[in-house]
């Protein structure tokens, strides 16, 4: 289970990400312990209230509990992670909310801790939080018999091709995917030796190389995009100088900027949306049947919260008739019989929890094992239009140096290459050994 954590403030705007309906599936609000509100955001308002009394500005811990992707963690596991974790920490006892979110056939939680004590009114002190986290993962993994990730396995450096949210929110407005950007930067940085050869290699994937305003080295997509270069490749800055040189020999961004606006005429940019456009009709199938996944999901739970909650207050009134009243109450005090009375009140409780949890799990199991399959349709429509805006971005930066001798329509150059792609790829799986398929 990977576990991402952090210090903040700013309560308003992480009550409204954790609530965010919009962005995920599905949003459910677990548990609230020790506000008074009854309400994520007036919950943190509290928080934010108490704070006010001490000098602490990052008075919220925030922490992401994210299993494999493939797993169904029941609630009482993330339960468990949440309790073994604020107990490492310190943190036992803190007013706590936790929040469970679902996208894309993923399910997570997150769980959020008050770090001000409301008695001594200073904040938790929360030392080397990140090193503890890691422990726990691995223990989790470990625990749990999941397939850990290469940056659990001895001590290694974390996965080469993770990427923080600030990179994913650029690719995304970029149209691409980020695991793939960083696949391709990666792969044109390892297969090159010079400068010259880096450059080519990136021209090939349809980026321009430049010196930053604020980094050393920067890349350029042809909609001018900057990406850093260091992030993406994953080398450090003097690997960087070592291959590439002095950053100030090299176009500033703007000047790099202007010589792709230059070059990037109104046919350019027709065959660009053209692209977008055709991809976006082809998607809009799988969207419509996703939302209306969606919906008929969130029907479902809602239906069985709304019959479970009417059962509880049935077994409720029946557990409550059960107890003597008056007289008879008092006397069952002194014999002891309400003491057994609320002993099997007690265990139907618990009974009656279990059952509910089960149901609910049982339902989300299934409704995650439907979305996973719808997701697969949807990863492998993204695969291949990812694939041809990559070849036609490689077209473009192609057709951007060739200048005056470019010819005026890039179409036919771009149905060429994409068919050249095609008669490779078959050739490669013409060469590769057949055996049996196995669906992992």
């Amino acid at each position: 289970m990977i576990l991402k954590a952090s210090e903040r403030g700013n309560a308003s705007n992480l009550a409204q990400h954790l609530m965010n309906g919009r962005d995920n599936e599905h949003v459910d609000l677990h548990e609230l312990r020790g506000f008074i509100a009854d309400d994520l955001h007036g919950a943190f308002q509290e928080a934010d209230a108490i704070s006010r009394g001490t000098r602490c500005k990052n008075f919220l811990f925030s922490l992401s509990l994210s299993p494999p992707e493939i797993e169904d963690v029941p609630v009482a596991v993330f339960e468990a992670a949440i309790e073994q974790i604020e107990e490492r920490l310190g943190l036992s006892g803190q007013p706590r909310a936790i929040v469970f979110h679902e996208k894309e056939g993923r399910r997570h939680a997150h769980a959020v801790w008050s770090r001000i004590d409301p008695v001594e009114m200073k904040a938790v002190h929360l030392s080397h939080y990140k090193r503890k986290l890691n422990e726990i993962a691995r223990e989790l993994y470990l625990e749990h018999g999941w397939d850990m990730p290469d940056g659990f396995k001895k001590g290694r450096s974390r996965d080469p091709l993770s990427f923080t949210l600030a990179e994913w929110q650029q690719a995304k407005r970029a149209g691409r995917d980020p695991k793939q950007l960083r696949e391709q930067i990666q792969e044109c940085w390892m297969g090159s030796d010079t400068k010259a050869a880096f450059e080519a290699a990136l021209r090939e994937n349809g980026f321009f190389l430049a010196q930053g305003d604020r980094r050393g080295f920067v890349v350029l997509d042809v909609h001018g995009e900057v990406y850093s270069l260091s992030r993406l490749s994953g080398a450090k800055v003097k690997e960087l100088k070592a291959r590439l040189g002095n950053p100030k020999d090299l176009p500033t961004l703007e000047e790099r900027k202007i010589w792709l606006s230059e070059r990037m005429t109104d046919q350019l940019k027709a065959h660009v949306r053209e692209l977008e456009q055709r991809q976006h009709k082809k998607g809009l199938a799988l969207e419509f049947q996703r939302k209306q996944m969606v919906d008929r999901h969130r029907r479902a739970r809602q239906g069985l919260k709304s019959s479970q909650l009417s059962r509880w207050q049935e077994e409720e009134r029946t557990r409550a008739a059960r107890l003597p009243r008056g007289f008879k109450g008092l006397w069952s005090w002194i014999t002891g019989g309400l003491k057994k009375i609320r002993l099997q009140n007690a265990l139907e409780v618990a009974k009656a929890d279990v059952r509910d949890r089960a149901k609910r799990q049982a339902m989300i199991a299934k409704q995650l094992s439907e979305r996973r399959a719808l997701q697969k349709q949807i990863k492998v429509l993204r695969t291949s239009q990812q694939k041809e805006l990559n070849t036609l971005g490689r077209d473009i930066a192609h057709y951007m140096l060739m200048g005056d001798k470019a010819p005026m329509d890039v179409t036919k150059v771009y149905e060429k290459n994409k068919e050249r792609d095609r008669k490779r790829q078959r050739e490669r799986d013409q060469d590769r050994p057949q055996g049996p398929d196995f669906d992992f």
